[in-house]
């Protein structure tokens, strides 16, 4: 009796041409075969996939929607609904004939969601096309909106879902720039590829590429100069401040802060506060507690001068909330050790408080992870090992999809902390081996 795994083909999914379905274009984008998705598949949901059903996934060659147990593994390793990940590829329309499949009707309605989209993404192509000579009206409207939509959704999405658009959105900004416009869409152009190339260099941190992300940042910089836009500027030094804090270059983190509230001083918007929680974070890193409280005061003292730009319109990443304010200062103190304990502890619960009652605008995920870190830290000096525990528990529960490089890097602090204890309790190793295996699958750059 032979298996089928030796009947199937095992080259990358996509070498006939352009993918079925959005799951064929995410292997083909990642690399991988037909044969190690099934293996990845396997590994999550602790069963064996025959190679004649994943080509059927692949191929979108389905009469029913598989069972609900396959559909949630699928969710769970690819951040996107089944529906979504067995119908077309982003991009391209369904091919001719395309079956549209009614998993007992009350999934119908989302394939529906999904052919709007598709229409849209062709529709969006040849707006950009029919306005390439003179970038016009429409078409930079259609890039704001665009734009606007990835700096709201990145705080609150896996980078797995948005990644591709964000890519996108850059190259569609960057061709526009390269053509011919009128001067008075220039500096709107150059506004909007500034943006996008700061979503790229959170990204590209957010995937634990340092590198690429002061690439990124700097030339979003530059197309801050080129906009001579101020409320940018202030945005993009922000960035590369919070890229270089979390790549341990501590002095830079810094210098970056302090250029870019020069800048900011200028506007007031919300990246005024932004980069003095900056600056008290890498000084607290740095062993310099004192410039950090201060730093922490004078970004309370900025936050009621604050006056909205631009940016804080765009909403999302672009602006600096309260709750995100307050995270940043729980992460300044839990370097001050037992000392500032109970002050960071106090910070974290004021920020995880915020975090219950923001709104969608004000939410981020990853932030509120690092705010119950910094919680744990705080426990961990004071003893508490039970309250660190019940700190950090909802974080360890993160999906691989949700694992950031500065979530994993926080998560790893307090693995750190837990290694200065002086006893060795069964909670302890527990706690340990936990925040050990959290970063072993984590969301980074394939090797």
């Amino acid at each position: 009796m032979t298996d089928d795994r030796e009947k199937a083909p095992t080259g990358t999914v996509t070498e006939s041409g352009t993918p079925r379905t959005r799951l064929e274009q995410i292997l083909s984008q990642r690399h991988l075969t037909v044969d190690q998705f099934r293996a990845h598949y396997e590994r999550a949901a602790g069963e064996v996939l025959s190679a004649r059903q994943a080509y059927r996934w692949v191929a979108g060659a389905l009469k029913n929607m598989p069972y609900p147990r396959a559909q949630a593994v699928l969710e769970r390793m690819f951040g996107e609904p089944a529906t979504r990940l067995l119908g077309p590829p982003y991009g391209h329309p369904p091919p001719p004939g395309a079956r549209i499949i009614d998993a007992r009707h009350h999934e119908q309605h989302r394939w529906q969601e999904q052919l709007i989209a598709v229409g849209a993404e062709r529709a969006r192509a040849f707006l950009i096309k029919a306005e390439a000579v003179n970038v016009g009206s429409e078409s930079l409207d259609q890039l704001t909106d665009d734009v606007r939509r990835l700096t709201r959704a990145y705080p609150l999405e896996p980078l797995e879902v948005l990644l591709s658009d964000i890519v996108e959105t850059q190259a569609q900004a960057f061709t526009l720039l390269e053509g011919r416009q009128r001067p008075e869409h220039t500096r709107d152009l150059y506004l909007l590829a500034g943006v996008v190339s700061g979503l790229m260099a959170k990204a590209s941190h957010d995937l634990g590429s340092s590198h690429d992300a002061l690439t990124q940042a700097r030339t979003a910089h530059v197309c801050a100069d080129q906009a001579g836009h101020d409320g940018l500027r202030a945005w993009t030094r922000g960035l590369q401040s919070m890229i270089c804090y979390w790549a341990g270059r501590l002095d830079e983190a810094v210098r970056y802060a302090e250029q870019g509230s020069t800048i900011a001083s200028r506007g007031r918007g919300t990246s005024s506060v932004w980069l003095l929680a900056n600056r008290a974070r890498a000084s607290a890193a740095l062993g310099r507690m004192a410039d950090a409280r201060t730093s922490i005061a004078e970004a309370s003292e900025s936050r009621e001068h604050v006056q909205p730009d631009e940016m804080d319109d765009l909403g999302g990443l672009c602006t600096f909330a309260r709750p995100r304010q307050l995270y940043y200062a729980a992460d300044a103190l839990r370097w001050g050790g037992v000392e500032d304990a109970a002050s960071t502890e106090q910070q974290a619960l004021e920020a995880l408080d915020a975090y219950q009652n923001a709104s969608e605008d004000e939410y981020a995920f990853s932030d509120e992870a690092g705010a119950r870190c910094a919680l744990a830290v705080a426990r961990i000096e004071l003893a508490e090992i039970d309250g660190a525990f019940e700190a950090l528990a909802p974080v360890l529960q993160l999906p691989p999809a949700r694992r950031i490089h500065g979530i994993v890097s926080s998560v790893n602090f307090v693995k750190q902390s837990l290694g200065t204890l002086d006893h060795d309790t069964h909670l302890v190793a527990e706690l340990s081996d936990a925040t050990q295996e959290f970063g072993t699958n984590r969301l980074a750059l394939p090797k």
